[in-house]
């Protein structure tokens, strides 16, 4: 069996996740020695959005693609970059007079093959075109092309996430979650050969609220009003998967979230 190794990096939130990720990519690389790389990138700048700026640090530093969600339409500066680089992607069930894409093909040097998809769920979010047929539009294009495809499903909804797991095995190598910054504990290979993760986790600061300093996103919970989120800066960590897959088949062989630094666990026992 020929195994692929794909890297996939949860949402970088800020310039500080972004500097972190960039620091310990070559320890990342060292560890898991991906074949492919993939970073979910729609948080770099102030917490919304990416730049050219930034999308060349990542594709200098050895990423071969990123992935977005429902935050890159709130940085203009994004547009130019979706429609000039076909590795920077959208969520594909927009209305399609969007610019950018929501899949591509990466050719590796090596002349291996990776498809990358990218949905965007409904439940909780905006009232877009139907993820499912989306998703199943575009492994109809792929699979003739790849064996090995991956899928961020930018999702709200736990039970959203799920269904599109299931939907999705044996289809897809990947179907990994993103958006909701916290990582889930459901790691594990679908009956037909699908990895999944509910949600990949988050790359930046944990001090804080999804990335956000804390003390601001506690005055909107409780005072009900708009104060401007700001990215808040310690306890910086990197989050993603690896996974191992069959490059004959596309089956996941193996899935391994990480979080890195790893955080210090606490035994609670009841006296």
């Amino acid at each position: 069996m020929r195994v692929f190794s794909l890297l996939f990096i949860g949402d970088v939130v800020g310039h500080v996740g972004l500097r972190e990720l960039l620091r310990q990519l070559p320890s990342l690389k060292e560890q898991y020695q991906p074949d492919c790389l993939v970073v979910n990138g729609e948080n770099i700048v102030d917490g919304k959005g990416l730049s050219e700026k930034e999308a060349a640090e990542l594709f200098d530093a050895g990423v071969h693609c990123i992935t977005t969600g429902n935050h890159i339409w709130e940085n203009w500066k994004a547009r130019p970059l979706l429609i000039s680089n076909q590795n920077v992607l959208r969520p594909l069930n927009y209305p399609s007079e969007n610019p950018g894409r929501g899949w591509t093909v990466i050719t590796l040097p090596d002349k291996r093959t990776v498809g990358i998809v990218q949905a965007q769920g409904r439940v909780y979010m905006q009232p877009i075109d139907c993820p499912f047929k989306a998703v199943d539009g575009a492994i109809n294009k792929i699979a003739p092309r790849t064996k090995i495809i991956l899928l961020d499903f930018h999702a709200d909804a736990t039970a959203e996430k799920v269904a599109m797991g299931w939907h999705c095995d044996g289809r897809v190598s990947a179907v990994l979650g993103t958006h909701t910054h916290i990582q889930t504990a459901d790691a594990r290979i679908l009956p037909q050969g699908t990895g999944y993760l509910t949600d990949t986790g988050m790359t930046g600061p944990y001090d804080s609220v999804l990335g956000m300093k804390k003390e601001i996103a506690i005055k909107r919970l409780i005072l009900q009003t708009a104060h401007k989120y700001e990215i808040a800066e310690n306890d910086v960590r990197v989050c993603g998967v690896h996974l191992q897959i069959d490059e004959d088949t596309g089956k996941a062989v193996s899935i391994e979230p990480f979080m890195s630094p790893r955080p210090i666990t606490t035994t609670i026992t009841k006296s």
